[in-house]
């Protein structure tokens, strides 16, 4: 979910189509002391907000390698306001931004750069140091937090340790090409669908839609493709995934009109392997880092907002169900 400085609310082009723009900032951390911006320990701050999937995915790897101590979280309102993301305090989000009192994200991106004509969009990795954006495209953030910081983490929580990389090198080129499909046809395709302002644009998304959601049906059903999709350990592949399927039943079949079928009812290999994942709370989680960033009041909410206000609806009923808002972890 993002935004520009006019037309907040207009998400699809004129012929009724979604078209993601490019992310601006595009610099990187690294673990070496020499580079522009070098990994270290209370340097960077992760703006996000939680309804997001793309700032989701951010979150949930910052959890996953015990980066909590080392980059600081600061959530925005999860709602869409008239110039952009704010900070209101509510849904976990801070009343102000803590570093210069600012209260909307907007003032990050003027800050780093006063000329600056984009979006204004989540998450946003800031350098407190320099004090600019240092990044705002959650893919490469993500792979940041892979492995840039390990110098300062123990052993057992680094991208090198055995049997324990979320990007390892034997996977990779399996890893990218599951990324790129799935990113068009699923992580960014429920939007396409659910943005769609033409019967066209809306059936043109809506069945490759289902058709990738096969295709991860099916792939699950290949062997070694148990528990996670390439196997015993989770991956770039899973990370990726994961929260749109966390949004899929609560918000993208009834907000977003994804309702040829749902996950829970239509493909229990996704299912299983979701709630896998959510209900984990060992050592492999840390404790349970896909269910601790995960928030599905929050979904109902941000959804109907951000829908509601592209229509001219300033209403907003959230829906009770499904209920409930994930099945058992044992059915």
């Amino acid at each position: 979910m993002s935004e520009q400085k006019s037309g907040v609310h207009s998400h699809a082009d004129a012929d009724g189509h979604f078209r993601r723009k490019p992310a601006a900032f595009r610099s990187s951390i690294s673990r070496d002391p020499n580079a522009e911006f070098p990994a270290q320990k209370d340097r960077y701050v992760l703006y996000i907000n939680f309804g997001c999937p793309w700032a989701h995915r951010t979150n949930l790897v910052r959890s996953l390698k015990g980066l909590d101590d080392i980059v600081q979280l600061v959530v925005l309102d999860p709602e869409l306001g008239p110039d952009g993301w704010f900070f209101s305090g509510r849904y976990g989000s801070a009343p102000v931004d803590p570093l210069y009192g600012f209260e909307r994200l907007s003032q990050f991106y003027f800050k780093a750069d006063p000329k600056y004509e984009g979006r204004y969009t989540v998450p946003m990795l800031w350098d407190k140091k320099k004090e600019t954006i240092v990044n705002n495209e959650s893919g490469e953030i993500v792979r940041m937090f892979y492995s840039e910081f390990d110098n300062l983490l123990p052993h057992e929580l680094r991208e090198t340790r055995l049997g324990g990389s979320f990007y390892p090198p034997h996977l990779r080129a399996e890893i990218d090409a599951m990324n790129s499909w799935t990113y068009d046809k699923i992580n960014n395709g429920v939007y396409k669908t659910g943005f769609a302002t033409t019967q066209e644009a809306y059936l043109d998304n809506l069945y490759p839609l289902f058709e990738a959601l096969d295709r991860i049906e099916d792939h699950l059903a290949q062997p070694g493709h148990q528990p996670y999709l390439f196997g015993k350990e989770i991956t770039e592949a899973d990370i990726r995934l994961y929260p749109t399927i966390a949004r899929f039943d609560v918000a993208y079949y009834l907000i977003f009109r994804c309702n040829l079928k749902m996950i829970r009812h239509d493909y229990p290999l996704i299912d299983r392997w979701y709630r896998g994942l959510y209900y984990d709370e060992t050592s492999r989680t840390q404790g349970g880092a896909f269910k601790k960033t995960t928030f599905f009041e929050i979904y109902k909410f941000g959804y109907l907002k951000s829908l509601g206000k592209r229509l001219g609806s300033l209403q907003t009923i959230i829906p009770a169900g499904p209920a409930p808002d994930i099945l058992p972890a044992s059915l």
